[in-house]
């Protein structure tokens, strides 16, 4: 379920295909495996999930990148610490001296016997990439469990004590606000703002930059969605904000995304919905064709209506 139905097409909406302008991101997805069940997860991980990359295909991932430019490596899950050659593969791709980013939930890095990974994010410069969905405790809490925003302070300080966030230090630290509701984030510019005075005013932390992504109406946040019987009235919100501005920068033009088991996406949220690259560009890594991929078009839906809206939406934040 991708939000068709009596919505119009995106694909009309777009006014002609979806082109990829290049890969300058080479999104790996790990795992769908967390310690953590958020209600916003589009990926819909936890505990019990038992899809994790194999070595074979972390090497041909390694071996791809060995063999093109690109510029950014950008790690996520589920916790990308859950898998267990995770320290390995970070040791592999900081060694190509790319801009290497990590997506962590926070908190797992606070359990028993992954601590380390503060240590190790730090000796090889890796960009930390948080997820803290609001500065109000009681927000964070209702959409990734209780006491999880308590435990999430305890890491971003942490992080500011190996230099994280830190003018100077060149430790990239960044956190992402997803919306608590039914609705669409606001201006990320101001979002910023208002974490930065709240974390250093109250809490005494610092970061780099807010990324503000929107809720795809996908995996358990489409389930919420129509469990609460506002789905109807998200895509509406969602087609309604259609921005064309936002369209010309959407992600998935210099993204390309690798799922666990070797297969590729446009991007992460095509991933949840089994959609991989087609239009004749290869579906899976052991035919990786850099060309063709750097060119294809991209596959839509209406779930593409949540990257367009407004400010428009990325892994990265706002994109208009």
């Amino acid at each position: 379920m991708n939000g068709q139905g009596k919505h119009p097409p995106f694909a009309e909406r777009a006014a002609g295909p979806v082109l990829a302008t290049g890969i300058e991101i080479f999104q790996i997805n790990l795992g769908y495996r967390c310690n953590l069940e958020c209600r916003h997860c589009h990926v819909a991980a936890g505990p019990e999930r038992r899809e994790l990359m194999s070595r074979e295909l972390m090497e041909r991932c390694l071996d791809i990148l060995r063999a093109h430019p690109i510029p950014t490596i950008d790690i996520t899950g589920g916790a990308p610490e859950l898998h267990p050659h995770f320290p390995w593969f970070l040791e592999e791709c900081a060694a190509l001296g790319r801009r290497l980013l990590v997506r962590t939930n926070g908190v797992v890095l606070l359990e028993e016997g992954y601590g380390s990974f503060l240590d190790l994010y730090t000796r090889l410069r890796v960009e930390v990439v948080v997820s803290l969905p609001h500065v109000d405790p009681r927000i964070t809490d209702r959409q990734r469990g209780e006491g999880v925003h308590a435990r999430l302070i305890a890491v971003l300080r942490k992080l500011n004590a190996r230099g994280y966030g830190q003018p100077g230090s060149g430790l990239v630290l960044n956190l992402v606000h997803n919306p608590g509701g039914a609705y669409l984030p606001g201006l990320q510019g101001s979002l910023e703002a208002r974490y930065r005075q709240v974390l250093r005013d109250k809490y005494g932390i610092g970061f780099n930059n807010l990324f503000c992504i929107t809720n795809m109406p996908i995996g358990r946040y489409l389930a919420f969605l129509k469990r609460s019987g506002n789905y109807e009235d998200y895509m509406d919100a969602l087609v309604r904000a259609f921005n064309p501005l936002a369209l010309a920068n959407v992600m998935c033009r210099t993204t390309l995304s690798v799922g666990w088991d070797g297969r590729l996406y446009d991007c992460d949220f095509n991933q949840m919905l089994g959609l991989t690259v087609n239009h004749g560009a290869p579906e899976h890594i052991e035919r990786f064709d850099g060309k063709m991929l750097a060119t294809r078009r991209v596959v839509t839906g209406n779930h593409c209506y949540g990257c367009t809206a407004g400010a428009g939406s990325s892994c990265q934040g706002e994109v208009a």
